[in-house]
């Protein structure tokens, strides 16, 4: 049965939004583990296979459902078929079906054990298991189910051996109270290669919510349609005081990161080491991106001035992946999501101590982002790109003195470190967007003149 199931899969998996090897043939595809989770007609089984792309190989989950016959509402998740329990049976993805995924929220509430998967709930939490799951379609690298209007549910399509730094962080900021993370529900884990692996998180669903980036854009569309003359504090949806509120949210959640987990320093001679990976960063990106050459003093000046420091930087656990995106506004505050870091990263590298101003960095290049991404392939770009600037000084401002407001630090030789870290993520942004969007280009270009 696993070897032609095992055929489907390759034929199956590129196709999927999630998958990481997309552009490369696959060698092979095993099965790693095996477990069914509910037996009969339909059984739901999970699976965590193993791709091998030339010297890459790559761990993936695949929750299956397998029915004799496939109702209508399933046809367009249909994997294929192959013998399963004596007959002929439909595969399909497991998590597009409401039938199935209710053992999902069963197996947290009562805290089952099938073989090798564990599911758990923190302690004192109650779960309603009578509620259906819709998928959600925007994700990339995971894939959300919304259970009712109460829980999301994410399971992490790619597994790294480790605990996700996501549930290390909610859970312990949700531990000491932080007004800042949605609540955690419950979780499934497995172990692979002896440690403890995290494949699925569910959290409270922030239902009266209302996502940053979408916040920030429809902000930005109001002064773009504004009145000429009209300065960004008078139009319409000014965004500057939600900005600095989120500042001050973030320096919240790095202050609760700095109670629950370690912290610690790094000395001049890292710092230095730091700053050539900078380099070395910069020099590959003007030999592939040469439009980044005329710029490219601007960045060498500044990792110049990071190499001198000759003091210590606090480091501590952070977000890691930090952008507009990754925020929502509540009634009453706002939630930071997705703790988990840059899913293509080691975890050891995602639960690494680093300088909160990465956070920092990552969110002043997403105001960037947000006031220029529209003016990508705009008739009226160049008419509008002094309303753009405006606009992202103005809450890059704003989220600086919420942050600072909040008991964050950004003097001294932190605006060194901040500047030198902006920049090297927008060095990194020039790669990609010249490999995968060029006509955006011109946004991280254009960090490298204000």
């Amino acid at each position: 049965m696993t070897t032609s199931l095992q055929g489907l899969l390759a034929g199956w998996i590129t196709g999927q939004r999630w998958f990481a090897g997309k552009g490369r043939a696959i060698d092979d595809l095993s099965i790693e583990s095996l477990t069914e989770i509910v037996p009969g007609d339909p059984a739901l089984v999970h699976l965590v296979v193993c791709v091998r792309q030339q010297e890459r190989r790559t761990r993936y989950q695949i929750p299956v459902g397998l029915r004799r016959e496939l109702p209508d509402r399933l046809h367009h998740v249909r994997i294929g078929s192959c013998d399963w329990d004596g007959g002929q049976r439909n595969v399909y993805d497991a998590l597009h079906d409401a039938s199935l995924t209710c053992h999902l929220l069963a197996g947290m509430e009562a805290e089952r054990r099938v073989d090798r998967l564990g599911f758990r709930h923190p302690p004192g939490t109650a779960i309603d298991t009578s509620l259906r799951s819709l998928v959600l379609t925007a994700e990339q690298s995971n894939t959300s189910l919304v259970f009712g209007d109460k829980y999301i549910f994410k399971l992490f399509r790619q597994l790294n051996p480790g605990t996700n730094p996501e549930l290390e962080i909610i859970a312990a900021l949700a531990e000491a109270r932080s007004a800042h993370v949605a609540r955690p529900f419950g979780w499934i884990e497995t172990e692979l290669e002896g440690e403890p692996t995290t494949l699925a998180i569910m959290q409270e669903y922030l239902t009266n919510a209302n996502e940053g980036w979408s916040m920030a854009l429809t902000s930005v569309r109001d002064l773009y349609a504004s009145p000429d003359g009209l300065a960004a504090e008078d139009a319409g949806g000014d965004f500057a005081a939600e900005a600095c509120r989120l500042g001050m949210a973030t320096a919240q959640v790095h202050h609760e990161l700095a109670k629950a987990f370690p912290t610690g320093t790094i000395e001049p001679p890292e710092i230095k080491r730091m700053t050539e990976r900078f380099r070395r960063r910069l020099e590959k990106a003007v030999g592939e991106v040469p439009r980044l050459g005329e710029h490219a003093g601007v960045a060498a000046e500044a990792f110049d001035r990071l190499a001198d420091i000759e003091d210590e930087i606090a480091v501590q656990r952070v977000h890691g992946d930090y952008h507009l995106g990754q925020v929502m506004r509540t009634p009453v505050d706002w939630v930071v999501l997705d703790f988990e870091g840059e899913p293509g990263q080691p975890l050891s590298d995602r639960r690494a101590l680093d300088s909160p101003l990465r956070d920092v960095a990552g969110m002043l290049r997403s105001f960037d982002y947000a006031a220029r991404h529209l003016l990508a392939d705009h008739p009226n770009a160049e008419a509008l790109e002094v309303r753009a600037r405006e606009w992202s000084a103005r809450n890059r401002a704003a989220f600086l003195a919420g942050y600072s407001q909040g008991g964050g630090r950004v003097r001294g030789h932190d605006a060194v470190l901040l500047r030198a870290l902006e920049l090297s993520k927008a060095v990194y942004e020039v790669i990609y967007e010249a490999r995968n969007r060029p006509s955006w280009l011109p946004i991280p270009l254009a960090a490298f003149h204000d």
